[in-house]
């Protein structure tokens, strides 16, 4: 099989790797990155645990080749902190007990924050709207809707 090769920012710094024909983003993050953030969830675009952003736009990993994001920007959650300090979102996510099993949740937060870059101060219906392609079967999705909105009512959201 043919590989190609891939040059891309993945949270912030340059990467370059070769790809099989044909793989999938997820594929290349977990496997050739090694960013295990972005889950495996469905495979097939349903549950948004793969969810990241491609210059800036939300996207499911799983569903896009590894080879349309050469010379983009790709961040996952992983790329959300600042080494120690937690992105607002996921302390807003602590603070509320938005996660209980957590397989959501990189999906989750992604979804926000594309959400809150675009609109920091969303209504409860923009953010229900926002995470409506990611599944959650612990939470009953209420928990994550205060911590979005409490994110945004922070300020702080977009750091």
């Amino acid at each position: 099989m043919t590989k190609t090769a891939l040059q891309f920012r993945h949270n912030g710094r340059d990467v370059a790797l070769f790809v099989d024909g044909g793989v999938n983003l997820l594929v290349a993050l977990r496997e050739s990155i090694g960013d295990m953030t972005p889950k495996f969830g469905c495979g097939q675009g349903g549950c948004g645990a793969c969810s990241v952003l491609i210059d800036g736009e939300l996207h499911l990993s799983c569903l896009t080749l590894a080879e349309t994001v050469n010379g983009r920007s790709v961040e996952t959650l992983d790329g959300l902190k600042d080494g120690p300090n937690l992105h607002p979102l996921q302390r807003a996510f602590m603070e509320q007990f938005a996660a209980q099993c957590g397989y959501c949740t990189p999906g989750m937060l992604m979804a926000a924050k594309a959400l809150l870059d675009r609109n920091p101060s969303p209504t409860r219906a923009e953010v229900i709207e926002a995470i409506s392609g990611n599944i959650c079967r612990c939470t009953g999705y209420e928990p994550i809707v205060n911590a979005v909105l409490a994110a945004a009512s922070s300020g702080r959201a977009r750091a």
